[in-house]
């Protein structure tokens, strides 16, 4: 019987794990933290969790469909989460499959296979593989830019960031937005001296609540065409938030979900209320002054980098993931062309994608090695459906910026539509 390695176990590894005991597909799972819960676990050494940390989606359309939360909550924080991800380990018996406290260091391609090389506290060792699930998640590498000239006070990226009390008293400018630099600004109105954001690019603002109801419960049938749906939700936000330029923001060079949007509207209200201020992009540092491209500065005693992260496989080459500027070129985002014994699962991002979402990518996964076992001449058709090129456009008709973060940025009605069909091609040969 062929057997598979798992390298993580927070959602995606976890969802990996689910989907294959399904299937019957043998496994092996490697975590270098103590615990479940990846990034969700902020006891995890290389957790970017904060303690002020919330789902962004709602509930309903993050959790694993088959294992609803106990939580009420309609925005769970990150401790609910982390007993959340426990519960579901323990209930489906998944945390026994796992090696904890175990880093894998090392993976090389062998006989067809793959010697995967590990560390634990006992020393360095080597196992052979049919094939590896890369399933380490997406953000746990900062993304680090550099800047002209040279910062005397601290410089951090926000991935270092656990709880106010780091702000205390400090005067601080935040480079950079995005959902957990919004929140983090919002921590520093009531703990920092003071507290600028600088930007280079507009955002879009949703609440977290419209019509008494999550947001994002709103649209659950069947899809808007993008261009309907981007003109109607502009308006929406526009009547419910308004115009975040007032507030300092420039204006947006790109329309609605063409880059992910902001789900937190208190940084608006601080702004109105004159608690921060939003600044132009950096042009250089000196000493503590920040010099601004617009010829303004100021004096800070800590720059948070709000700068995102960086897709990271560290252990194994690039070349065996067809690497294409910022992220693998993968069908799907799972599965090299070359089908060399290497896959990939959570390797997404989009609004509303949920870990349901990233569970249909691993059984998707898992009825591809069941497959690969049990009707070859199905598994050859769908390697040759991926060799041929012909991959499904999983956009949803949307322009997506040309991020680096982008570029594995699916639209989850379109990317969801897409596995199911494979899988039902897997599964009907």
């Amino acid at each position: 019987m062929s057997t598979y390695a798992i390298i993580g176990a927070g959602p995606s590894g976890l969802a990996a794990a689910r989907a294959l005991q399904k299937a019957g597909v043998a496994f092996d799972g490697f975590e270098a933290s103590h615990d479940v819960g990846g990034l969700w676990d902020i006891t995890n050494p290389r957790s970017t969790m904060y303690e002020s940390a919330h789902l962004i989606s709602s509930r309903t359309t993050t959790e694993f469909a088959e294992f609803p939360m106990r939580s009420r909550v309609d925005y769970p924080g990150h401790r609910v989460l982390q007993g959340y991800f426990g519960d579901y380990a323990d209930h489906f018996r998944l945390r026994e499959r796992f090696r904890f406290d175990t880093r894998v260091t090392h993976l090389e391609p062998r006989d067809g296979g793959w010697d995967l090389t590990a560390e634990d506290a006992s020393g360095s060792s080597t196992q052979w593989y049919d094939g590896v699930i890369l399933a380490n998640g997406t953000l746990a590498e900062p993304n680090v830019p550099t800047f002209r000239g040279a910062f005397d006070g601290e410089i951090l990226h926000t991935s270092a960031y656990k709880d106010a009390s780091l702000l205390t008293g400090k005067r601080v400018l935040l480079i950079g937005a995005g959902n957990s630099g919004c929140d983090i600004a919002v921590d520093a109105v009531h703990h920092a001296a003071s507290i600028d954001m600088s930007v280079r690019r507009g955002y879009y603002f949703v609440p977290r609540y419209l019509f008494g109801r999550p947001s994002d419960t709103l649209n659950q049938g069947k899809p808007l065409p993008a261009k309907i749906k981007q003109f109607i939700d502009t308006r929406i936000l526009r009547a419910f938030t308004g115009d975040p330029v007032r507030f300092g923001f420039p204006k947006p060079d790109y329309k609605i979900y063409e880059s992910h949007p902001i789900v937190n509207t208190l940084i608006l209200n601080h702004l109105g209320q004159g608690d921060l201020r939003i600044r132009p992009d950096i042009d250089r540092f000196e000493g503590h002054t920040v010099h601004f491209r617009d010829g303004s500065s100021d004096e800070y005693d800590l720059v948070l980098l709000a700068t995102g992260y960086t897709l990271d496989y560290p252990f194994v080459a690039k070349e065996h993931l067809a690497w294409r500027g910022a992220s693998p070129r993968l069908f799907l985002n799972m599965f090299p062309a070359s089908f060399n014994g290497l896959f990939v699962v959570g390797m997404i991002e989009a609004s509303g994608i949920g870990w349901q979402g990233r569970y249909e990518q691993a059984e998707l996964l898992a009825a591809y090695l069941r497959a690969v076992a049990t009707a070859p001449d199905a598994a050859s058709r769908f390697r040759a459906r991926v060799a041929n090129e012909a991959w499904p456009d999983v956009t949803g008709g949307y322009n997506y910026l040309g991020l680096d973060r982008m570029s594995y940025y699916v639209n989850k009605d379109a990317y969801r539509g897409a596995m199911r069909a494979e899988k039902k091609k897997l599964e009907d040969a």
